[in-house]
C-alpha cells in the first residue's frame, strides 16, 4: 500500500507522523511528570500547614478564651487552597470541608484515570494539641485536586497549543514540500510528450538545485533525442538518394559498357551469318568475325567482373579482407600503371567481422575511385593497421581499424563538396560508431576512416 502514495503523500504522511508523535511525547512528558509533582506539592504543603499550626496553638492556653480561640484558628485555616484543617471529632467541620472542595473539583475536575494515576489518596496529618490541660488534636487533610486541575489544565492547553502549532506547521511545511515536487510533475509531463515524439518540449528549470539540474539534462536530452531523430531522417533521405544514385550508375554502366559490346556481337554474329548463307563458305571471314566475338565475349566479362565488384565484392567472405584487398590494389595497379601504389596491411590486424571488412573494403576502393579519376596523382599510398577506440560516456574502449589512403595529387579546391560516394561512406562509417575524415594540402589528399572492428552484418 505504501508503495501506491505518491513522494509528496509519503512525505506529507511522514511529517504529520513525526509531527503528531513529537506532540503526543510531549503531552506523555507532562503526564508523567505530574504525579511527581503533586505529590511534591501536597508534601510541602502539609509540612507547612503543620509548621504554622504549631506555631499558632503554642500559645492557646494564654487566650481569655481558648476553646474558641481554637475554634476561630481552624475557621481561618480553612480558608487555604491545598488543605482544610478539623479538630479531630469534629465532623460538621469536616463535611463543610468537603464541600467547598467537592464544589472547587467539581468547577476543575481532571478526568478520574488522571487522578488515579497522578495521586489516588489523600494524605492526612494529626497535629496534637492541650486547650487547658486537655488533649487533643487537629487534623491536616491534603486536598491536591487544585494541583491536579491546574496540571490537567495546563496539559489541556498544551494540547491545545500544540495542535494548532502542529497543524501550521504541516500546512507551511506541505505547502513547501509541494512547491519543492512541483517541477516532478512537470518533468512527468515533459518526459510523456518526449516519449511520443515531441522533441522539441522544453523544461524550465526550477524547485531545488537538484530538480533543475534533472530539468536542464532532460531539456539537453530532448534536444540530443531531437538532433538523432533528424540525423536520422536525414540518412535515411541519403540512404534512399545514394540508392537511386547507384541504380543510375549501374544503369550507366550497363548502357556505355555493355551496350557497345552487345552491339558489335550483334553485328559480328550477323555477319557470320551472312556468311553461311553465301554458297561458299569464306573462312578467312569466319575466323575474322569469330575472334572479334571472342574478344567481345571478353570485354563484356570484364566489365560484368567490374560492375560485380562494385556491387560485392568477390572473394572477400571466402578469401578474407587481406587478398580481396590485394586483389582489388592489383586490378586497379593492372588498369593504372601509370600510378605507383604502396600497400601497407599490418600483420597484428585481426578479425574485425564482416560489416567492419566491408566497410574498410568500401573506403578503399571509393577513396582509389576518386584518386584516379579527379586527382591525377603518381603515387598513392594505403595503409590498414589496428587502432584502440576512444571509450564513450557508457561503454568499454574498443579496438578497430585505421584506414589511411594518401595521394600526391592536386587537392581539392576550397568550395569543393564531397560526392555521393564518401559522403555515404562517412554516414555508413559514422553509423558503425567510427570516424572519417579528409585532409587536403598543396601534397594531396589524405582520407583517414576509424572503423570499429565489433561492428558484425
Amino acid at each position: 500500500m505504501w508503495q501506491r502514495f505518491s513522494l509528496r503523500a509519503r512525505i506529507n504522511l511522514l511529517l504529520a507522523l513525526v509531527l503528531t508523535l513529537g506532540l503526543g511525547i510531549n503531552i506523555a512528558r507532562l503526564v508523567l511528570e505530574a504525579g511527581p509533582r503533586v505529590q511534591a506539592e501536597d508534601q510541602s504543603v502539609t509540612r507547612l500547614a503543620r509548621e504554622f499550626v504549631e506555631t499558632i496553638v503554642a500559645g492557646l492556653d494564654e487566650a481569655p478564651d481558648p476553646d474558641a480561640r481554637l475554634t476561630q484558628i481552624v475557621r481561618d485555616l480553612n480558608r487555604l487552597r491545598h488543605v482544610s484543617i478539623t479538630r479531630q471529632g469534629d465532623a460538621t467541620e469536616v463535611s463543610g470541608n468537603s464541600e467547598r472542595s467537592g464544589s472547587a473539583e467539581d468547577a476543575r475536575s481532571p478526568p478520574a484515570w488522571f487522578v488515579a494515576l497522578v495521586h489516588p489518596e489523600k494524605t492526612t496529618v494529626t497535629v496534637p494539641i492541650s486547650v487547658k490541660g486537655k488533649p487533643g488534636a487537629l487534623l491536616i487533610t491534603s486536598h491536591p485536586n487544585d494541583e491536579m486541575s491546574e496540571i490537567w489544565d495546563g496539559i489541556v492547553s498544551q494540547l491545545q497549543i500544540g495542535s494548532v502549532i502542529t497543524i501550521v506547521l504541516f500546512l507551511i511545511t506541505s505547502r513547501v514540500v509541494g512547491r519543492a515536487l512541483a517541477p516532478i510533475t512537470t518533468l512527468s509531463d515533459a518526459m510523456t510528450k518526449i516519449e511520443a515524439g515531441a522533441y522539441d518540449t522544453r523544461v524550465r528549470p526550477d524547485g531545488p538545485p537538484e530538480l533543475a539540474a534533472i530539468c536542464d539534462k532532460l531539456n539537453h536530452l530532448a534536444a540530443t533525442l531531437g538532433n538523432a531523430v533528424d540525423d536520422k531522417r536525414r540518412l535515411a533521405e541519403r540512404v534512399v538518394s545514394l540508392q537511386d544514385v547507384e541504380r543510375k550508375e549501374i544503369a550507366r554502366e550497363l548502357h556505355d559498357e555493355f551496350g557497345p559490346h552487345l552491339f558489335a556481337l550483334r553485328a559480328h554474329a550477323s555477319a557470320l551469318t551472312r556468311t553461311a548463307d553465301a554458297g561458299e563458305p569464306n573462312a578467312e571471314a569466319t575466323r575474322k568475325h569469330g575472334g572479334a566475338i571472342l574478344e567481345q565475349v571478353n570485354a563484356l566479362q570484364q566489365t560484368n567482373r567490374r560492375v560485380l565488384e562494385k556491387l560485392r565484392p568477390v572473394g572477400l567472405t571466402e578469401l578474407g579482407l587481406r587478398d580481396a584487398l590485394g586483389a582489388l590494389l592489383r586490378l586497379w595497379g593492372e588498369s593504372h600503371p601509370d600510378v605507383a601504389i604502396e600497400t601497407s596491411i599490418s600483420p597484428s590486424l585481426g578479425e574485425s567481422g564482416e560489416t567492419a571488412d566491408l566497410t574498410i573494403y568500401r573506403t578503399i576502393q571509393e577513396a582509389l575511385t576518386n584518386v584516379f579519376r579527379h586527382a591525377g596523382a603518381t603515387s598513392v599510398n594505403v595503409t590498414v593497421e589496428p587502432t584502440e577506440l576512444s571509450p564513450g560516456p557508457a561503454r568499454d574502449s574498443r579496438s578497430g581499424a585505421l584506414v589511411r589512403i594518401s595521394d600526391n595529387g592536386g587537392g581539392l579546391r576550397p568550395d569543393h563538396k564531397l560526392g555521393f560516394g564518401l559522403t555515404g561512406m562517412r554516414e555508413r562509417i559514422l553509423a558503425l560508431g567510427g570516424s572519417l575524415t579528409i585532409a587536403s594540402g598543396d601534397g594531396g589528399v589524405t582520407v583517414e576512416a576509424v572503423i570499429p572492428s565489433d561492428a558484425r552484418g
